[in-house]
């Protein structure tokens, strides 16, 4: 029997296909398919989770956009999507109706994200991670102390999202507004990557200087990603802030940016496909968690104790697997897993 081995391509615009088989393109619908009709047979509580999912994976595909892809590291994230998150509870609240008002609060706080990038062109690594981690601390004082905006220590209440007379009050109604939100999400982000600007990016992070030589502006396309990436931090921030239904700045404290750098660093920096792993792994993490300590108690009655007490240093000891064991995350599992199967039985 005669067959093609491996994929092959006559045409550049073939080859930048984002889907290069119908295989990949039949699984992938299948997949959303059982997504789409998944909460039906799911309980309020499983829903919700899917729902966070869905947020955090807008907010960890925007941060693999500016660190992953484009290597410029960013403490603020957490800052960026409280940005997000206040100004479109702002918006609302005077009276602009929900959809503006969320895209709005992404421009916003793409302006935000792009005044603190500025200091990108000059800095680098760990000196810009701390310019970044300086935006985290100013941004939570302002959400802080700018009470009669922003409600203080108090906070402030936000009502459920309604588009076009339609409330999605309910947790199986907004989890079919995030998820909307999340595949534009990805498809944005793995759309830039596929333009001029995604592969400046890309050459930016491998080697600024040579990227410079080239011809590329390093300022713009720095300044661009920060633009980019926090924009869709302001529609995470939104899309929580709405689904919470109440927000303080204790929510969008360096654990939240830390907890946003965990996501990509497990998933797979500059794999979009690794941002979505990481935010499930990390959202999911805690119930794993919780549930092996239920099933432990009854041999270990506080072990729930012990665990609620070492459950950071277990988000912390994970992180630490990951970096040395697999530095390029859960999306290089899954490409090893396809490789198995497309060569099996041969290893290599």
């Amino acid at each position: 029997m005669q067959g093609k081995c491996g994929l092959f391509f006559t045409t550049y615009a073939r080859e930048s296909q984002v889907f290069h088989t119908g295989f990949q393109k039949s699984s992938l619908a299948i997949f959303f398919i059982v997504l789409l009709i998944s909460p039906f047979f799911l309980s309020s509580y499983q829903v919700s989770l899917l729902n966070l999912i869905n947020i955090a994976v807008i907010g960890a595909v925007s941060l693999n956009l500016l660190t992953g892809s484009c290597g410029q590291i960013s403490l603020g994230h957490g800052a960026f999507i409280g940005v997000g998150a206040y100004a479109s509870g702002v918006l609302t609240l005077s009276g602009m109706p929900f959809l503006p008002a969320l895209i709005l609060a992404g421009g916003i706080t793409a302006m935000v994200g792009m005044i603190f990038g500025i200091p990108s062109l000059r800095l680098k690594g760990i000196y810009l991670a701390i310019a970044t981690l300086a935006a985290q601390l100013i941004l939570v004082y302002i959400f802080m102390h700018w009470t009669s905006v922003t409600g203080g220590a108090i906070g402030m209440g936000l009502d459920t999202p309604v588009i076009f007379g339609f409330d999605f009050d309910t947790d199986l109604k907004m989890f079919y507004l995030t998820l909307a939100f999340a595949v534009l999400a990805v498809i944005m982000v793995k759309n830039v990557l596929r333009t001029k600007s995604g592969r400046a990016f890309v050459a930016i992070r491998d080697f600024h200087l040579s990227a410079e030589s080239v011809g590329i502006n390093l300022f713009y396309y720095k300044l661009q990603a920060f633009g980019i990436s926090s924009f869709l931090a302001g529609i995470a921030g939104g899309l929580w802030a709405h689904y919470t239904m109440y927000i303080t700045p204790e929510q969008f404290e360096i654990t939240l940016s830390i907890s946003y750098l965990a996501m990509i660093i497990i998933g797979g920096l500059g794999s979009v496909l690794g941002s979505v792993f990481g935010a499930v792994f990390i959202t999911l993490l805690p119930e794993v968690l919780s549930f092996i300590a239920d099933h432990l108690s009854g041999f270990f009655p506080n072990i729930s104790t012990y665990f609620l007490a070492m459950r950071d240093g277990i988000f912390g000891l994970i992180l630490v697997l990951f970096l040395i064991f697999e530095p390029d995350g859960l999306a290089r599992r899954w490409q090893l897993a396809k490789s198995y199967f497309k060569l099996h039985p041969f290893a290599h």
